[in-house]
């Protein structure tokens, strides 16, 4: 199988292969790219005008068609060009769950050349702050719980930049100058064309904010050429995995056709858009496919397998612990899953036990996972179907536009195929343009065009990624990724702590938790308890450690001075007594 998923790699990427591969300069560096592929993200949003009245967005109870949402965007854009002068070079940010809004303001700002900044859904008042400060947008396009979080920070941001503020689904009391998405956005009014645009493929496209080792959040600035070529790529790993397993069964060497007049596929996109795992992942690859995109208000397994059934859904894709928590409802055998083709997605380890369930649980379908970072617009690796199945405990091959390798501590190069280990290092067109105002952190990732994506991992034989670790200091909380050094901060700041380390715990459901173990200042009498409301409103309440441990011993270092986190991982591996 492995040799036959080969050879239509080879056949799809070849010359006359509906995935040919090319070269071209990007940002002064030569990256293969695919020969067919869009020159940027607004072309390929004006393909999809032809799925027409073809179901685009479902949200909960409501429906969008292809043209519904077209026409919106197309009113959105020329409101923003003409009352905002917003264009190329300019930032929009978007803060909201994952509205139809959502979806219209991306692909408005995407059109005019502009750059979506993603802002984190879960982020405090001052966290949004800091990201505004931090991105300088001209506007702000924000739902009622966003907007209550950051009006009380808003004289503070406009002190040092205009913004004008959209409002959506709110009717709280507002600044004089905002407006509501209702009298901006006239879809009955729509013009029949977008507003001009030249946008070049190295332009920015967004910028998505992720956590870094230490301090505040970073914005990882992608580009239109990034986000189309990953767009591609995560039709090809489809379409080889799928070829490669019709050469095995003696079929025709090329991906198979759905049936003619088969209704498109149909995704349960169950992760927030400000991430690029449902932003470029699945709804830019599901737009170019004509595929209905289906959202919920917030993740249940139990609604969603309510929404599975209505829908007929044909994919569930999320971080692991969704399709953990849906196979294990008790609603599974009670609901129609007979639609899902395919179940499973990344931002965490998807351990080989779940796709062995997974397997099992979908007579008709498939699991698939994969490996991928914010500052790679999305997969670096993906493992789809009957792949997975043959290797469950790999995140997949590296996708074909990108080249991969292993280096030392020291940063020396090693082989792979040998079972050696070592940081795993990417370089090609979805690698970043660096972080946002943060030269210096940009340096410590990216060097000749190589990003250090800080996790361990090696390369079988066969190509295949195999994570071991990660190098950085992280939790990786259901696929949302948290910086331990912001959480430390955090608690130095709200508590009178002598030391504090924070720790990713294993947690059966999420995959890891945060974890601390603080020693409070001499004479200082701390409980447990106080971290959570200490940290109330400070950091999102995603990143407040749900494990603590207070003790009065300094915490172990090593030669260096730096807490020993694995040997405080060991030692309190348990929870903690209630």
């Amino acid at each position: 199988m492995i040799d036959h998923f080969h050879r239509a790699w080879t056949d799809l990427t070849g010359p006359g292969g509906p995935f040919e591969l090319t070269t071209a300069t990007i940002d002064g560096r030569t990256v293969r790219v695919y020969r067919h592929a869009p020159a940027n993200l607004r072309q390929l949003w004006e393909r999809s005008a032809e799925f027409g009245d073809r179901p685009y967005v479902v949200f909960e109870d409501e429906r969008h068609t292809y043209d519904d949402i077209h026409r919106q965007v197309r009113a959105l854009a020329q409101v923003l060009r003409d009352r905002f002068d917003i264009g190329g070079g300019d930032r929009v940010a978007v803060a909201m769950r994952n509205y139809p809004e959502w979806i219209v303001s991306h692909w408005a700002i995407t059109a005019l050349g502009a750059t979506t900044v993603g802002c984190n859904a879960w982020w405090t008042g001052a966290e949004l702050e800091y990201g505004l400060l931090d991105s300088r947008p001209r506007v702000l396009i924000a739902d009622d719980e966003r907007l209550e979080r950051v009006l009380p920070h808003l004289d503070a941001v406009r002190a040092a930049m205009a913004l004008h503020v959209i409002s959506v689904r709110s009717e709280r009391d507002l600044p004089a100058d905002a407006d509501r998405w209702d009298d901006v956005v006239d879809a009955a009014g729509a013009p029949d064309t977008l507003p001009p645009a030249v946008i070049e493929p190295d332009d920015e496209l967004c910028v998505f904010y992720t956590s870094g080792t230490t301090g505040t959040p970073k914005g990882a600035v992608l580009t239109h050429c990034g986000s189309v070529t990953n767009v591609l790529n995560c039709q090809f790993m489809a379409a080889a995995a799928y070829a490669g397993a019709q050469r095995a069964a003696g079929g025709p060497p090329t991906p198979p056709e759905p049936p003619v007049g088969a209704p498109p596929p149909v995704v349960l996109v169950s992760t927030p858009l400000f991430h690029v795992t449902a932003c470029h992942c699945l709804l830019h690859p599901g737009t170019l496919a004509g595929n209905t995109l289906v959202f919920m208000y917030k993740w249940d397994a139990g609604r969603a397998l309510e929404l599975v059934e209505r829908e007929r859904v044909t994919s569930l894709s999320g971080v692991p612990v969704m399709s953990r928590e849906v196979l294990a409802h008790a609603d599974w055998e009670r609901r129609d899953t007979s639609s899902l083709a395919g179940m499973g997605g990344g931002g965490a380890a998807f351990h080989p036990d779940l796709v062995a369930k997974v397997d099992a649980a979908l007579p008709n379908g498939l699991p698939s996972t994969g490996y991928g970072l914010t500052e790679t617009t999305g997969v670096v690796t993906s493992n789809f179907g009957p792949t997975c199945l043959l290797k469950p405990a790999s995140c997949g091959p590296v996708v074909p536009t990108l080249d991969a390798r292993l280096v030392d501590e020291a940063g020396a190069e090693m082989p792979t195929g040998t079972g050696s280990v070592g940081r795993l290092q990417v370089r090609g067109a979805v690698v970043f343009a660096g972080y946002l105002n943060r030269p210096e952190a940009t340096e410590d990732v990216l060097a000749d065009g190589w990003f250090d994506t800080g996790d361990v991992a090696f390369i079988d034989d066969d190509g295949f990624v195999h994570l071991v670790d990660r190098a950085k200091d992280m939790v990786n909380r259901g696929g949302e990724m948290i910086s331990c050094g912001e959480v430390e901060t955090a608690i130095h700041e709200a508590l009178d702590v002598a030391e504090v380390a924070v720790f990713a715990v294993p947690d059966e459901r999420l995959g890891e938790e945060v974890a601390a173990v603080l020693v409070p200042q001499r004479g200082v009498t701390l409980e447990p308890a106080a971290v959570a409301a200490a940290l109330a409103g400070r950091i999102a309440a995603h990143k407040v450690p749900s494990r603590v441990w207070v003790r009065h011993d300094p915490l172990p270092r090593n030669a260096n001075g730096k807490f020993l986190k694995r040997q405080l991982r060991d030692d309190y591996a348990v929870p903690p007594a209630s």
